[in-house]
């Protein structure tokens, strides 16, 4: 593991918890919502989709319901944890249909897109 994702932490200033090992999640498909500087989506929110999230994501040209076997990405189905692009789930709190997020697993990187609060409204537990 990269030392720096040992040291990730959460928005919330703590130490970046997994997301979801079912589906396996995150850029580095680690199951948590690490990034670096090659992650140019910084896919650092961790969210619990929905049908509503789900469609708005396909509508905006991101498929996450079809699944995509080449890729080893069983595409998402409502109630799955995944680690969303931090300006798709911007677009989509602007939209009405943000999916809730996890902050525990949030990365702290996400507060360059959005402000804890805006997240805080939108937190279920980890």
């Amino acid at each position: 593991m990269n030392p720096e994702m040992a040291t990730s932490r959460n928005v919330l200033g703590n130490k970046l918890v997994p997301c979801s090992t079912q589906p396996r999640t995150g850029y580095f498909r680690d199951g948590c919502c690490n990034t670096n500087d090659d992650d140019f989506g910084v896919h650092t929110v961790c969210a619990e989709v929905t049908a509503d999230f789900l469609a708005f994501s396909k509508q905006s040209g991101n498929d996450l319901s079809t699944p995509r076997p080449e890729y080893g990405f069983p595409g998402l189905k409502p109630g799955d944890r995944w680690c969303l692009c931090a300006s798709r789930w911007v677009e989509a709190m602007e939209a009405g249909c943000a999916p809730r997020v996890v902050l525990e697993s949030t990365h702290e990187r996400t507060l360059a897109f959005v402000a804890l609060p805006a997240l805080q409204a939108f937190a279920i537990p980890g």
